[in-house]
């Protein structure tokens, strides 16, 4: 893709026709029922029937991810929210049972074998037999409720804002002020945040609560004993198991939570105060003012993009385009669903961008990350089914943990001032060493939550605290604070909305410090590595996938100490 290129355009239909947009089941409905009832006579049929599948998949995944943008972009909006329900509950719903039907005739087809050896196949084969064996009419419905009620953790989370100093902040542009050189206003505004989250925290845990039941109900309708077994088959996790998880955890607290220990009591003594509180992890240790990565939006992008065109040309290409296009919402504000994302849209195959930027390095970093996902789906637009361009979540999150860390070397687009560019790269790497105790706690937590789903809100609390204290360090002072702590699991959204999405972080974010590792060494050959490994999308194994990259898919204890003592070593270098 060259500097000079076009807007890319949605490839012409041939399935649908090309006004067709998507307001009622009763208008998708017929074509669902010709691929059902269209013969596979031929190699050449199944595949011109698998082209045309894909093109109707993408359409549907399109239309759907517009519903969801404008609804996280809008909560307040009551017509966005009710056209991403009326999905919800009217359109995907009748799906599913057409999707099982469709499944179960290509894996009758006599022609599939034919195909095997074709880049994919295998893979495609693969994860159509287990959405076979999952699929349960039963379930269909109690889907349906569970995506209603996912929804309403946005649409809290979203209205969350507190007052400081006359103004309604939200939780994300109040928390900028947790890097404020002034301890007292610090523990103010952690203190509003807190209470605020605090406000909501019944409402919040009867929510879970349902959720836990729901999910319970679809993995016993499945056959499986619990929720976490039905999501291990459901992302198709054929590479590693739960005791591999297990195995992560251990690792993680006898590899990174020593090294996690030392770095904040190197800030409390730089800080120079009798006790480390919450309030304390975010200011510079040093008592320098919070670095400024940027001053709004559009600076925000504009320096993104000239930072990826350094990296690569196309890299910059990818995030301009989308500029372009108006596929990035970047700012905070208020009615905004929290965190960030990097949604796929399936038929013109330019992604969208959306977070939650206040002017912190962090959220320079957030937009390192998205790219790095929206840099992914542009290099798989172009594989021929929509089923190749979705790769495994630990492939998804290699290609946006591994940014972060490549990009590294242009961050004096962000951080003209050498002392602030080094601040930034400490920042990144210490960022490392308490992201990975973090993804253990969240997903330590989900094992436990599930395999004991008739669990009471007290003692899902009394487990968060005892794993909770097995990941965290010891030099935090959290006395006063209990309270604050034993619903800290809340603000995961990733508990309510996509439950098990988390290990991937820490496996990715492993395979990224290698990926670096490689780009340290040798510039054109790593980045060639990402790339590689990104183009391969969903056509090969996990491992396969991490072998083109020329990195190792592994969580070993031996793996994580060697790669910590590299990030010791690079650390030690700023």
């Amino acid at each position: 893709m060259s500097e000079s290129s076009v807007l890319p355009k949605r490839p012409k239909r041939s399935f649908l026709p090309e006004q067709f947009t998507i307001s009622t089941w009763d208008q998708l409905k017929p074509y669902f029922e010709t691929l059902l009832d269209r013969p596979l006579s031929s190699v050449q049929t199944l595949q011109q029937w698998l082209r045309d599948r894909s093109e109707l998949e993408s359409v549907i995944s399109e239309d759907l991810g517009w519903r969801y943008i404008r609804m996280t972009c809008y909560t307040d909006n009551e017509e966005y929210s009710k056209s991403y329900q009326d999905f919800i509950e009217n359109i995907q719903p009748a799906i599913s049972p057409y999707s099982d039907l469709l499944n179960k005739k290509l894996i009758r087809s006599e022609f599939l074998n034919e195909l095997k050896e074709e880049a994919g196949f295998k893979i495609l084969i693969r994860n159509l037999k287990k959405d076979i064996e999952l699929f349960r009419e039963e379930n269909i419905p109690l889907f349906t409720e569970i995506s209603t009620e996912t929804q309403k953790y946005a649409q809290i989370s979203g209205a969350m804002t507190v007052d400081v100093n006359g103004k309604e902040l939200t939780l994300q542009q109040a928390g900028v002020i947790l890097q404020s050189t002034d301890r007292s206003k610090r523990e103010e505004v952690y203190h509003k945040i807190a209470a605020r989250r605090l406000k909501d925290r019944e409402t919040l845990d009867e929510l879970f609560t349902r959720l836990i039941d729901l999910r319970h109900k679809v993995a016993l309708n499945a056959g499986l004993p619990n929720f976490r077994d039905y999501m291990f088959k459901a992302y198709g996790r054929f590479d590693y198991t739960p005791q591999d998880c297990f195995k992560f955890h251990e690792a993680i607290a006898e590899e990174v939570v020593p090294i996690l220990n030392e770095l904040n009591q190197d800030r409390k003594a730089r800080l120079k105060v009798s006790a480390l509180r919450p309030w304390d992890k975010a200011v510079d240790p040093e008592s320098r003012e919070p670095l400024k990565a940027f001053e709004n939006g559009k600076d925000l992008t504009e320096k993104s993009i000239e930072c990826f065109r350094r990296l690569d040309p196309f890299l910059g290409q990818c995030l301009s385009i989308m500029r372009e296009m108006g596929h990035l919402d970047l700012e905070s504000r208020k009615g905004k669903a929290p965190g960030g994302y990097n949604y796929p849209l399936a038929e013109i195959g330019v992604p969208f961008i959306f977070m939650n930027a206040t002017s912190t390095m962090r959220d320079m970093t957030t937009i390192m990350h998205e790219g790095g996902h929206a840099v992914h789906n542009f290099l798989t637009k172009d594989l021929p089914l929509s089923e190749f361009k979705s790769p495994p979540m630990e492939v998804a999150e290699l290609a946006s943990m591994s940014m972060e860390l490549i990009s590294m070397d242009e961050w004096g687009i962000f951080f003209t001032k050498e002392e602030d560019l080094k601040r930034a790269k400490r920042e990144q790497l210490e960022d490392i060493i308490e992201t990975l105790p973090w993804v253990a706690t969240i997903d330590q937590f989900q094992h436990w939550l599930y395999e004991h789903p008739d669990h009471t809100p007290a003692e899902r609390t009394t487990h968060w605290n005892q794993v909770f204290h097995r990941f965290a360090d010891t030099v935090t002072d959290w006395s006063g604070l209990e309270l604050n702590r034993d619903y800290q699991w809340q603000k995961q959204l990733h508990l309510y909305e996509v439950p098990f999405y988390y290990i991937e972080y820490g496996m990715a974010q492993l395979g990224a410090i290698a990926l670096w590792r490689n780009y340290k060494r040798n510039k054109s050959k790593g980045l060639q590595g990402y790339t590689n490994a990104l183009k391969l999308g969903n056509l090969a194994t996990i491992p396969e996938i991490y072998q083109a990259a020329d990195i190792r898919f592994d969580f070993s204890k031996t793996y994580i100490h060697e790669l910590m003592n590299f990030v010791r070593e690079e650390l030690g270098k700023i």
